[in-house]
């Protein structure tokens, strides 16, 4: 047995450096811990300590303090709602027939990541412009396909984030200001395209999504009216989400507001069997709810100046 491994075999003693919450939650669970007093020495004269002084005591500080107050409240009024299901080629604002969609931001296909490669590839598939990964492949580095970062259509997309013209899409609108938000279906876990999977079953998954989940959901919030997103999000995040990682709560509380209206939609019993429990067996469902929820938020503030509030981080 190695060192490293009889670590985990002995009571554990800690020395906690820094804030004390830390060591908090280690007592909490009976492991014994000693605090250290410290804090990272500050020279009276520091060019950092001088700088933060200056920036402090200045009128453009006023002006940052007062345009994140407002930033603050518009966030807060904020009201993002489930208002339909579209279709990325109606829906999405300058989206076209030859245009993929991706995560993060401008990028060529000679440099996205194997994932994005993927996915690209399984959208190509999908969208039958191809029949073989082969013909896929020399499609996407023919320059025959543009490619568009989401966030420059008023869209978010998971992990490598690939929204293709045919896909379903989410419409949220941000009540309070008018903007709205876009975003694909959550496919669940496993192979899937987000992950950059684009085997046969990712595919028909996708088309099952298109011809079958996605028209039922249209029907759902035809009769249902709007969905009140951001109170979802509060009561899941009180059940212990982050309504990111961890959705099973806001999953959960979404079946709530519609299983009634499956039942009621004019559709065939196994199509709404099928869509319940595609959607209880996939916590990750509202991700792609509390995505585009947040982007309709955050977006409402881009564009307010002076303020130093990060509105969009993008990555791919």
């Amino acid at each position: 047995m190695t060192n490293f491994s009889k670590l985990f075999n002995n009571d554990l003693n800690v020395i906690n450096v820094g804030l004390d919450s830390f060591a908090d939650s280690l007592k909490e669970q009976g492991v014994s811990v000693a605090s250290v007093d410290w804090k990272p020495h500050i020279f009276s004269k520091s060019p950092a300590k001088f700088m933060c002084e200056e920036i402090l005591s200045s009128k453009f500080y006023k002006e940052i303090e007062k345009a994140n107050l407002k930033v603050a409240e518009i966030i807060q009024s904020a009201q993002p709602m489930i208002i339909g299901i579209g279709k990325a080629i109606d829906d999405i604002p300058g989206m076209d027939n030859k245009l993929f969609l991706h995560a993060g931001p401008p990028i060529e296909w000679e440099r996205m990541s194997g994932p994005l490669k993927g996915a690209i590839i399984g959208g190509i598939l999908y969208e039958k412009m191809a029949s073989t990964v082969e013909e896929a492949e020399h499609l996407a580095a023919s320059g025959d396909i543009k490619f568009s970062p989401c966030h420059h259509h008023n869209t978010v997309g998971p992990m490598a984030g690939v929204v293709t013209p045919s896909m379903p899409v989410w419409i949220i609108k941000n009540e309070t200001y008018g903007n709205q938000a876009y975003a694909t279906l959550n496919e669940g876990l496993g192979k899937v395209l987000r992950y950059g999977a684009y085997s046969q079953e990712v595919i028909d998954k996708l088309n099952w999504m298109e011809t079958v989940l996605a028209p039922l959901l249209k029907k759902v919030i035809d009769l249902k009216g709007p969905i009140d997103l951001k109170s979802i999000i509060a009561q899941a995040l009180q059940m212990g989400d982050e309504v990111h990682n961890r959705n099973r709560a806001a999953t959960s509380l979404l079946i709530r507001e519609i299983a009634a209206f499956i039942i009621q939609a004019d559709a065939s019993e196994k199509d709404k069997v099928d869509v319940m429990n595609f959607i209880n067996s996939n916590d990750h469902f509202f991700l792609n709810l509390s995505m585009p929820a947040s982007k309709s938020v955050m977006d409402s503030v881009s564009g307010i100046e002076n303020t130093s509030l990060v509105s969009i981080m993008a990555r791919n």
